[in-house]
């Protein structure tokens, strides 16, 4: 309960704007709305234990308090950056006396993720009996920081980044609690909700900077800009956000949408990804799936990489930029790498099958004696310096790995592999013929 002092002082515009109801949350009506999981617990009266996982500013303490609130349970909310085993203790404890009592605890965990695996673990009995209802929070993706024990008794909401509408809302209603507009034109507007990157309370942050401002000047976005401290997007590299936007950058480029993997690099340079690692990943791309459609793809890979080394950020980066735009633009085939996995199926497969005698070098008279070497043709002396002998194991049927695709220098690849092929065949059909 809040002293008189308390409840005189000025409190934050983010917090005087926090919903009362679950009606009032905005953004995210896939799980509050009627249709929603947690939508349809709360009509029927019933609330599991669940992992909100979210952005930064979308409402995920907000909407715990308010399930709390709606359900008549108490509500128990804990950081895991400041909490250790002995406040769950004493959670668990006065959760225990409330349950005798017959009231129930919410127990609202924020960043979760920052609770050790062995910390999770001791969480499961009281969930599993009931003693509380169970609601972390985390930014990170469930399925790498917690415990698969754990998982498998909670259900996981995925929250959303607050999109354009929701955004808007939120200012409407900031200006209705102030009383008049934000001092920005359109584009200002506009400019204000890009750089709160989905988070709410960001956006309410910086909307409480401006009303503070000296009436009389509206900004546009450039203006906005010099006023508003700009915020770097929302990029943790070493955590899922790296993972997502190097797959959305290789999958722009197999897709030769050579602006959205400009857009993709931009982001993780903007959000300080080490140029090394794009680097290495990009030269992986030029293999996999450029390959020998366009062998020049993995010498621009590396020159682009060793130019990153020589000039470093920011003037090096440019070369990544290049490097980018020629693979989005470079015809593409990943033949080399499904001819690399049909190889290596086969290798398991076979086991260790000796390579046929005639392709084996005899360096000793004994290993002349018992056929090393015996029958080899050697290529350069053969017509079209082409002998079309097997070079398989004996008794594994010939097989074909690699498959050039119609596409660019592949094109050229696959009449020469066609035309030995036909000299393969002539060969051995020749060779069938010869009397014994």
């Amino acid at each position: 309960m809040s002293t008189l002092f308390e409840s005189q002082a000025p409190r934050p515009l983010a917090d005087r704007l926090r919903p009362e109801t679950l009606g009032e949350v905005v953004g995210q009506d896939h799980v509050l709305g009627e249709a929603g999981l947690l939508g349809r617990m709360l009509k029927a009266g019933r609330l599991a234990s669940l992992i909100l996982w979210g952005p930064p500013g979308c409402g995920k303490t907000t909407i715990a308090r308010l399930m709390a609130q709606h359900t008549k349970l108490h509500f128990e909310p804990l950081s895991a950056v400041f909490s250790g085993v002995a406040d769950l203790r004493k959670i668990f404890e006065n959760a225990k006396n409330r349950r005798r009592m017959g009231q129930g605890t919410l127990l609202f965990i924020d960043e979760i993720h920052r609770f050790n695996r062995a910390q999770q673990d001791g969480f499961l009995p009281y969930v599993e009996d009931g003693t509380v209802i169970l609601v972390g929070a985390t930014t990170e993706n469930p399925s790498f920081e917690l415990n698969a024990a754990l998982l498998s008794r909670c259900q996981v909401l995925v929250l959303k980044r607050l999109d354009d509408a929701a955004l808007e809302n939120l200012l409407a209603r900031a200006e209705a609690e102030m009383g008049y507009a934000l001092p920005l034109d359109a584009d200002g507007r506009a400019a204000l909700k890009a750089m709160a990157d989905g988070d709410g309370r960001y956006l309410l942050n910086m909307a409480e900077e401006l009303f503070a401002m000296p009436s009389g000047e509206t900004l546009d976005a450039a203006k906005l800009a010099e006023t508003v401290q700009r915020r770097l997007p929302l990029y943790d590299k070493a955590q899922e956000g790296h993972y997502n936007l190097i797959s959305a950058l290789h999958k722009s480029l197999r897709g030769s949408d050579t602006d959205a993997a400009l857009y993709w690099l931009a982001r993780m340079l903007a959000g300080g990804e080490d140029p090394r690692f794009i680097a290495r990943r990009l030269t992986r791309f030029a293999y996999e799936d450029v390959g020998l459609a366009d062998p020049n793809a993995a010498l621009q890979a590396i020159a682009a990489w060793e130019t990153y080394e020589r000039l470093g950020s920011p003037e090096g980066e440019l070369a990544l930029v290049q490097l980018v735009i020629y693979l989005g633009t470079a015809p593409k085939s990943n033949a080399a790498y499904v001819a690399e996995k049909a190889a290596m199926r086969a290798a398991k497969e076979t086991g260790s099958l000796m390579p046929p005698l005639h392709i084996l070098n005899a360096p000793t008279r004994l290993m002349k004696e018992i056929g090393y070497g015996h029958g080899y043709e050697y290529d350069h002396d053969a017509p079209e310096a082409f002998s079309g002998q097997n070079y398989f194991p004996d008794g594994l049927a010939r097989k074909s790995f690699y498959h050039p695709r119609e596409r660019g220098f592949e094109r050229d690849i696959k009449k020469r592999l066609e035309y030995w092929e036909k000299l393969r065949r002539e060969r051995q059909a020749g060779h069938k013929e010869e009397p014994s």
